[in-house]
Order: structure tokens, then C-alpha cells, then sequence
């Protein structure tokens, strides 16, 4: 009689350990030839984002004074943009030529770019202003069951989850796909999203594309946490309860 119990109880830690075909696949909701709309977010401008801010006008003399004095060799590279660049302060200003002090966090880089074009214009610094604003720092951290954890940087006004995951190599097969967890600060908040990669009922939320600074953390499941315990794999727990079954019947001889 103990056998079986501890036979059916070997049994039920395998079943707990294999992993359910639900829990892996992604967007399980998703019917095929269906379709939705995208919304694209523009990003806003965060503090300690680096911006590069270019202003040209039909006379290029005009523009020179509230352009970035950067070595246009050909060994430049992103590097001496991000040395040189608009660094947004705490108080989310950066200090432009001539114009002095302009509050930035909070508006988008066309806003930026737009409030920089009027202040020119206004002041009868420049007519006809064409201004270009980047954020030239953006990155995302990825932590957790993902092949290549880490920090990945982008150029793009927009990635998505997906494509900051596929940054690091996607999932392992032990991350937890039901409970991807979103940390995201705005405005000096912090905030805790979690997301289930197995539906799509995200993909029209806020979370759809991830901000600059931005951390996604992925658990590991509960094979991967059995795993990691002093019974590293199911092998030994089979072993152990085999044993303990053996010298129970050779007791009670």
C-alpha cells in the first residue's frame, strides 16, 4: 500500500513538471486571417534622455549658432552624439542654445520639435525653421528566462514587447509566459504591469510598445524553481522515493 501511494505521489510530481502545451504557446486567442488595427504611441521625453536636435534653414549660416559643434569626420560615431547631446536634467529641461533654459520631459519629440520651430520663428531668430529631434539613448532591459538577458538600446521612435523579447533571443522554455512583468516609470511613478504573452488581449493597451527605460522581467516556471532546489531534477526525486519505498518493505520483513 505504501508503494503505491509513494509511486502515485512520484507520479504527480512528473505531471506537475512537464509542461502544459497552454502554457507555452503564444497568443492562443489569435484566429487565423483575423486582423486589427495598429495604434502607434509616441514616446515622451523622459529625463536623463539623451536628445540630438538638429536645426537647418535655407540660409545654413543662420542655423549654425543653435547647432551641436560635433567633428563631422568620418570616424564619428553615436558615441560623440551621446557625449555632446541634449542631456534632460531632473527637472526635465535641457539648456538649447541662445533659447536657454526649455522644459522637455513630458513632450513627445514632434511637440519638441514643433515648440523649437516656434520659439525660432517667434523670436525672428529663423523663418521657416526646420528642426529634427531624436532621443539617441532609448533602451530596454530584459531580465530573467531569456536566452541573452540584459540591456538592448534602439533607434526606432517605437519597438514592441515582442520585438525588446526577441532583443534577447526570446523565452526559454522555462519562462513563465502567463506573467511577464512590466516595470515602467513615468512622471516619478513606478509602475508594476503584468502581462499574459498566451492572449492578446494586451495588444491594443499601453503596454503594446515598450518606453526608453523600460524593464521586463520574465519568472521562470515551476519546472524551472523545482529544478533549482537541492533536488536538482525530477531523476533524483524518482530515485529517492524508489528508495525510501524499497527500505520500507525490506523493514517490514
Amino acid at each position: 500500500m505504501l508503494k503505491k501511494i509513494l509511486l502515485s505521489f512520484a507520479a504527480m510530481i512528473l505531471l506537475a513538471a512537464c509542461a502544459n502545451k497552454k502554457d507555452l504557446i503564444y497568443y492562443q486567442d489569435i484566429q487565423n486571417s483575423s486582423q486589427s488595427s495598429i495604434n502607434y504611441v509616441a514616446n515622451e521625453i523622459q529625463v536623463n534622455d539623451i536628445l540630438y536636435i538638429k536645426v537647418d534653414a535655407l540660409i545654413q549660416d543662420s542655423a549654425k549658432p543653435f547647432n551641436l559643434d560635433i567633428n563631422s569626420s568620418a570616424s564619428i560615431n553615436m558615441d560623440n552624439y551621446k557625449v555632446q547631446g541634449y542631456l534632460v536634467s531632473q527637472d526635465g529641461t535641457i539648456v538649447f542654445p541662445i533659447l536657454g533654459s526649455l522644459k522637455v520631459a513630458g513632450k513627445t519629440t514632434n511637440q519638441l520639435q514643433k515648440m523649437l520651430v516656434d520659439l525660432l520663428n517667434d523670436n525672428g531668430y529663423i523663418k521657416d525653421a526646420n528642426v529634427n529631434v531624436r532621443v539617441i539613448n532609448s533602451k530596454v532591459t530584459v531580465l530573467g528566462e531569456v536566452r541573452n538577458p540584459g540591456t538592448y538600446s534602439f533607434e526606432e521612435q517605437n519597438i514592441s514587447l515582442n520585438q525588446a523579447i526577441g532583443y534577447a533571443g526570446d523565452l526559454t522554455i522555462f519562462g513563465k509566459r502567463k506573467e511577464i512583468l512590466l516595470i515602467r516609470e513615468n512622471n516619478g511613478t513606478r509602475n508594476y504591469i503584468k502581462i499574459d504573452l498566451t492572449s492578446s488581449d494586451w495588444f491594443s493597451s499601453p503596454y503594446y510598445y515598450v518606453k526608453q527605460n523600460d524593464v521586463i522581467i520574465v519568472n521562470p516556471n515551476g519546472a524551472k524553481v523545482m529544478s533549482s532546489g537541492y533536488l536538482s531534477n525530477i531523476g533524483s526525486i524518482i530515485g529517492i522515493l524508489s528508495f525510501a519505498a524499497t527500505l520500507v518493505l525490506l523493514l517490514k520483513r
